[in-house]
């Protein structure tokens, strides 16, 4: 399922690598993915662009330990890694009990757009696996309460994917987040010197306030680039057609191709 780097997620063709190292791609070489299945590609470029545009990754590309921090952060930071553990995991742990901690998780959530049950977490695992993703988890004692799946892009990026923390310790005094981020921080940029890490691009389905945390807590930024996307010919008249109404578009998968929508047009000069 993989062309030119790209693979195919949620049937949205998305580039597989770091995005610094994501190229600009030709109408003709979207429509080319396309063929190989899927609705539309997404193609970001010209990654932290010395301009504002409408789209970004949210990223983090030095580190000076609790220094850099404010207080308060740093007091949340420093009971949480006196409450829990943080530390790498290997895989076989996620896959026995990985899937109760997400769970919890998801029926937390307030929004209902992200469809998982055990057998899609267990492929996804599987994904990672092939893909060389690093583990974390999150320990109350010796019980697993939290995880955090790293996506390593050789050499020297990574993305932080999947989390899942027990909705009690998201809610008590223990701040896994803070304990978690912090450790992440210190070990890829600290300690592996890496030139930044990422928290995946701008979200189009606005199911999580995680990178507005990033950036407000743990000095995160917006890396502005360029967004292009290509779709399947009924489905760019289907976009064209919605989009004067997406304000009253409640179906969830598809406010979010109107919102990436409104992205791109917002980020082109032509509107192409």
């Amino acid at each position: 399922m993989l062309l030119k780097g790209f693979y195919l997620y949620r049937k949205a063709w998305r580039y597989e690598g770091a995005p610094h190292d994501e190229p600009q791609l030709s109408k003709e070489e979207g429509r080319a993915l396309l063929k190989k299945g899927g609705l539309l590609v997404r193609n970001t470029y010209d990654f932290d662009c010395n301009e504002e545009t409408s789209f970004w990754y949210v990223i983090k590309d030095r580190f000076e330990g609790l220094d850099e921090l404010k207080s308060n952060e740093r007091n949340k930071i420093r009971r949480s890694l006196k409450a829990l553990t943080f530390k790498k995991i290997g895989y076989e742990l996620l896959e026995q009990d990985g899937w109760n901690v997400l769970k919890a998780t998801y029926d937390d959530y307030t929004v209902t757009d992200r469809k998982m049950d055990s057998a899609l977490f267990l492929n996804y695992l599987l994904e990672c696996k092939d893909r060389g993703y690093e583990y974390w988890g999150i320990f109350h004692e010796k019980e697993l309460i939290g995880f955090c799946t790293v996506w390593i892009w050789p050499p020297d990026c990574c993305e932080y994917g999947l989390i899942g923390i027990l909705p009690e310790y998201k809610h008590n005094n223990t701040y896994p987040y803070y304990g978690l981020f912090h450790s992440l921080n210190e070990h890829y940029l600290g300690e592996r010197k890496f030139r930044y890490v990422a928290d995946g691009a701008r979200t189009i389905t606005e199911h999580s306030n995680i990178q507005n945390f990033l950036m407000e807590n743990f000095n995160f930024r917006k890396a502005y680039c360029q967004l292009d996307i290509t779709y399947k010919w009924w489905m760019k008249l289907a976009v064209d057609l919605l989009y004067p109404f997406r304000k009253f578009v409640n179906i969830p998968s598809v406010k979010a191709v109107l919102n990436m929508e409104a992205m791109r047009r917002a980020g082109s000069a032509t509107g192409k």
